[in-house]
């Protein structure tokens, strides 16, 4: 590498040295006055020799995500700080290059309120947020209506003026990018050993102390991940616990069993959620929720372990080495091959995160033994006026109604959960009730 690539690069001259004319500076926190599309750089006043890592947000994080690990295991707020501050680069004063297809100033304004550890509204670059001192820190921008070509080219551009000495001395070499980036252009991610550093965001499941007044439409067997339908009648029913966990009907979904028939239960609603700083502030006062466990049953686990195995090991390097060589074409903003190769690369990735969410929650469910109630794993005959059918009861990742195996939130399979031998139970729909009556738990 030349000496004169050897010096601290900063914004201006990066977004200059691309082709674009920066905007701004506005210091962190303040407003971006852009409504358009293109890219943004965080940038410090001068380089500093060491990282100003401040082990207060550091330790904040770490209890705000019970589930973050370091290379394997729970760090201490010193291994966290130490291990983010091996990343730093003393030359340079560029700590984060974003871009946005949206509008910059909102993004902006996001990427300075998500707080550390929260999933949305922008949680990339996060690591901005455990340094000292940020509020000395710049936002220059520009406009462009290829934001993600000119990000690339822009920490391409960036990792040229890296001296090699500081590289070396980096935690991982391979990817050099500003502080708070975490990949280079169609590379794959830092090694930096953190993992599961957001709070998860999926919503609670159902439970079986838990009151359910209403589903969407859709079909009676299907799970809640959109299976096809099969014919049926589209449904929602609705369902509430009792102590015992045998279940009733709420709204609609109703039990006989030995001539007896229960009366639907009284509805609860939600809170409605209030609008406005009031609510934002509510919101964000609120304690992190607990993960919901993605049931599965062994093998279940096994398919998804090899579909996430298949995704990292071939898939990844794959669609990664198709963007490098469309990007070699040149001319990114009229490339087909480039546009598409993103489009899978993102969608591998986001594939990835969701299987590595899954397996992380994972709570295995055998076929009880010798049970007389319904429940997680039981497979059950019932009989309704299509004849008799037989169902395994899944957990939603699992679901597969064409193969019989329906989800314990699926309208069927929740109106099914708690019951025994002999019950008839009723799933209301929008287009007739369906009957079925439980003739056999195997």
């Amino acid at each position: 590498m030349a000496e004169a690539t050897r010096r601290t690069a900063g914004a201006v001259e990066l977004v200059r040295n691309v082709g674009l004319m920066a905007d701004g500076p506005v210091r962190w926190g303040m407003p971006a006055r852009s409504n358009r599309p293109g890219i943004y750089l965080v940038e410090i006043p001068a380089p500093l020799p060491r990282a100003p890592v401040d082990v207060s947000p550091v330790g904040t994080w770490i209890d705000r995500v019970p589930a973050m690990l370091l290379d394997g295991h729970r760090p201490t707020g010193k291994e966290l700080t130490q291990r983010l501050a091996s990343f730093w680069l003393p030359d340079q004063v560029v700590l984060y290059v974003g871009a946005t297809t949206g509008p910059l100033g909102r993004r902006i304004d996001e990427l300075v309120r998500t707080p550390l550890g929260d999933p949305a509204p922008h949680p990339d670059g996060r690591w901005l947020k455990t340094l000292r001192g940020l509020d000395q820190a710049r936002v220059w921008w520009a406009e462009t209506d290829a934001p993600e070509e000119y990000q690339d080219a822009l920490l391409a551009a960036f990792s040229q003026a890296v001296d090699p000495a500081v590289v070396s001395a980096l935690h991982d070499p391979t990817v050099v990018v500003p502080f708070a980036n975490m990949a280079a252009p169609g590379a794959l991610p830092k090694e930096h050993g953190i993992t599961t550093d957001l709070l998860d965001a999926s919503p609670e499941a159902p439970t079986a102390t838990r009151r359910v007044t209403s589903l969407p439409p859709g079909d009676a067997v299907s799970s809640d991940l959109g299976m096809a339908p099969r014919g049926r009648a589209s449904g929602g029913t609705s369902r509430s616990s009792s102590a015992t966990g045998r279940s009733g009907g709420t709204g609609g979904a109703t039990r006989t069993s030995a001539g007896r028939t229960r009366a639907p239960a009284a509805s609860s609603r939600a809170p409605r959620a209030t609008g406005g700083s009031r609510g934002r502030q509510a919101a964000a006062a609120a304690p992190a929720r607990t993960p919901a466990p993605v049931h599965v049953t062994p093998e279940g686990l096994a398919r998804l372990r090899a579909e996430l195995d298949e995704l990292v090991r071939v898939r990844r390097p794959e669609i990664i080495a198709r963007v490098r060589a469309a990007r070699e074409l040149g001319d990114l903003s009229e490339n087909a091959d480039y546009e598409a190769a993103r489009k899978e690369q993102s969608f591998a990735e986001g594939r990835i995160s969701q299987l590595e969410s899954m397996i992380r929650h994972a709570q295995i469910i055998e076929a009880p033994a010798a049970a007389d109630e319904i429940a997680l794993g039981s497979t059950v005959v019932v009989e309704s006026s299509d004849g008799e059918e037989i169902y395994t009861i899944v957990g939603s990742s699992e679901a597969r109604p064409a193969e019989g195996r329906i989800s314990n939130t699926s309208p069927l399979g929740l109106a099914l959960m708690g019951h025994r031998a002999g019950d008839d139970v009723v799933v209301r729909a929008p287009m007739g009730d369906r009957h079925y009556r439980i003739l056999e738990l195997r």
